[in-house]
Order: C-alpha cells, then sequence, then structure tokens
C-alpha cells in the first residue's frame, strides 16, 4: 500500500538523518569528565577544609585493630527541653550544660524561682522572657510553671577514643547492651569515674542517651567521662579485641565468679545488659568471658547501675 510505503521510507530518512555525522559531536560527550576526584581534592568538601587545617579533627587509634588508622568521628545528640521548677533548679544544681533559660513574663516568684535566676545569672547563662504560650510550645506541653532550661545537643566520643586513650592506667572501658534508662546511665558514668574507667560506649539505636537526667544522676562525672556512640555495639567489641582487649560481659550465668576473676590487670571492656533481657545473643557470643557476681539467694539481680560498680571496685581493687 502506498502509505506503507511512504512510512517506510519516512522512518529509513529519519534513522539515516540521526545517524549521518553525528559520531563526531557526540563523542566527546561521551568521554565524560575523567575520574571524580578524592573528597580531600575537592574545595568546597569537608574533607578539603580538614586537611587544610592539617588533621582529621579526631583523634587516630595506635593500636593493630581493624579500625586503627581511621580519622575518628564524633557525633551529636539532639537539644533537649527542661521543664518545671523543680526539675530546673535541680538541673542547674548538678551544673548541666545550659545553651538557654526561659522565664515566663510575669511570673509568680518563689524561692525555687530566685534560686534559678541566681545560678543561671552566676552562670552567664542566657536568660529569656517568654510569653506562655511560647513556653507550651517549646516544652511540648509539659507542666513548665514558667521555667525550662534548654540543653544542649551532646557531644558524643567515638569507640576508638578508648583505645588508647590520653589518661593513664590500663584502658578500662563500659559497654552498654539495651540498657534505656537514663539514671542507670548517669550512675554507671559515676561508677566509671569513681574507678579509674576511661570512658562508656552505647550503640545508637535501642539504647538510653545522654539526657538531662542522665546527666543529673552522673553528679558530675559525665564532664570527666567520655560517652562514645557505637552504629554497631558487636562490631565495636570486636574491634577492641583486635586492639588486645579482653571483653567481659555481666550475667547471672557466669561462667566465672567476679573473685575469681584472672582479667583484672588487662585492657578490659566490660559489658552490662539490660536488667531484663540481660546480654543479647550475638554480644554474649562476642564476650570472653561471662562474669556473675555472688550474691545471696534471696536476690534475684542487682540493678544494671550497681552491677556494673560493684564490678568496677573490684577491678579497681585488683589493679592496685
Amino acid at each position: 500500500m502506498p502509505g506503507n510505503s511512504q512510512r517506510r521510507g519516512a522512518i529509513r530518512k529519519n534513522t539515516k538523518g540521526a545517524t549521518v555525522g553525528s559520531g563526531g559531536q557526540r563523542r566527546r560527550g561521551l568521554e565524560g569528565r575523567g575520574p571524580t576526584p578524592k573528597a580531600a581534592d575537592r574545595e568546597y568538601h569537608p574533607a578539603h577544609k580538614q586537611a587544610k587545617r592539617g588533621g582529621t579533627g579526631g583523634r587516630v587509634a595506635s593500636s593493630g585493630g581493624r579500625g586503627a588508622g581511621k580519622p575518628q568521628r564524633r557525633t551529636k545528640g539532639s537539644s533537649e527541653i527542661v521543664a518545671g521548677r523543680n526539675s530546673v533548679v535541680e538541673a542547674l544544681r548538678a551544673d548541666i550544660p545550659v545553651s538557654t533559660m526561659y522565664v515566663a513574663g510575669r511570673i509568680d516568684s518563689d524561692d525555687r524561682v530566685r534560686e534559678a535566676l541566681k545560678i543561671a545569672t552566676s552562670r552567664g547563662l542566657p536568660i529569656l522572657e517568654t510569653p506562655r504560650g511560647e513556653l507550651d510550645r517549646l516544652t511540648d506541653g509539659a507542666v513548665h510553671q514558667g521555667l525550662a532550661l534548654q540543653v544542649p545537643p551532646y557531644e558524643y566520643a567515638d569507640p576508638h577514643d578508648f583505645i588508647d586513650p590520653e589518661t593513664p592506667g590500663v584502658p578500662l572501658v563500659v559497654a552498654l547492651d539495651g540498657i534505656t534508662d537514663p539514671r542507670n546511665l548517669g550512675a554507671i558514668i559515676r561508677s566509671v569515674g569513681a574507678f579509674g574507667g576511661h570512658g562508656v560506649v552505647v550503640p545508637e539505636r535501642r539504647s538510653v542517651g545522654m539526657t538531662a537526667s542522665a546527666w543529673k544522676t552522673s553528679a558530675g562525672a559525665a564532664a570527666r567521662i567520655p560517652v562514645a556512640k557505637a552504629s554497631n555495639l558487636t562490631r565495636a567489641l570486636e574491634e577492641y579485641q583486635k586492639a588486645g582487649f579482653f571483653v567481659i560481659g555481666l550475667d547471672m550465668d557466669g561462667d566465672v565468679e567476679l573473685p575469681d576473676l584472672d582479667l583484672a590487670d588487662q585492657p578490659l571492656v566490660v559489658v552490662t545488659g539490660s536488667e531484663g533481657k540481660g546480654l543479647s545473643r550475638l554480644v554474649r557470643e562476642t564476650c570472653d568471658q561471662i562474669v556473675s557476681i555472688p550474691m545471696h539467694a534471696a536476690t534475684e539481680s542487682l540493678n544494671a547501675g550497681i552491677a556494673t560498680g560493684v564490678t568496677l571496685y573490684e577491678i579497681a581493687r585488683r589493679r592496685r
């Protein structure tokens, strides 16, 4: 049919027209721009700015683990609002870091308000008079009683920072597996500081972080003892083992009782599990030893913070 032949001719013509003389024009577009420059060579990349400053911005682990030689990263948590007169006063008494104190306009002053203002003024903290409606929004509807504090994001260390700690002594680290109560974290930080430990490691997921409650319970130790965040706790424990650490887990059904622990004078990571579930399966399998604390038969278990404190005391006693 004539119509079909015309269409075939049109197709041939269009195809030919698309190919004639196009090779030279398109070859340059197909060549690309060469290999992608390294991050440190790209002017607007953060790695370039760090290289110009002459460092990576963190310490490099010097031990021979898989993570040796890696630039260290530090992560920041989220900011937090502390609301209510009692909570604000207690937080200020505990020297918790504060970025701003909010005070409702025309607040009815009492002893707690006056003390909060006195402490904030002596510490040079910014004090903002804020409408009550704005305070309701900032505190997400909590009972703020006209007072609130903004706690800045906590800057977490990197787990590799504890492989070659700057402070003297045999390395001693506590890792938390499934601890979700900030008061337990604060108590453990306090024990780490009291018994010569170098830091605490928490996992990124399903774990407590450094909240105002943890700061308060640590009784000032959180200002001295760094807390690191690990993206994968099991992998972090394996890194410590490659660097020469022994990893011991605390559990009621232990391989060895605490008084018989022979690893106390070695670089150690003490892993504490949650009170309800204990150590997770992968973490337990990673540990070199599972250690139990001998107790009276009438007591089923110890609080995670107390169990960690007892263990750290025994390790410190043996290291003297």
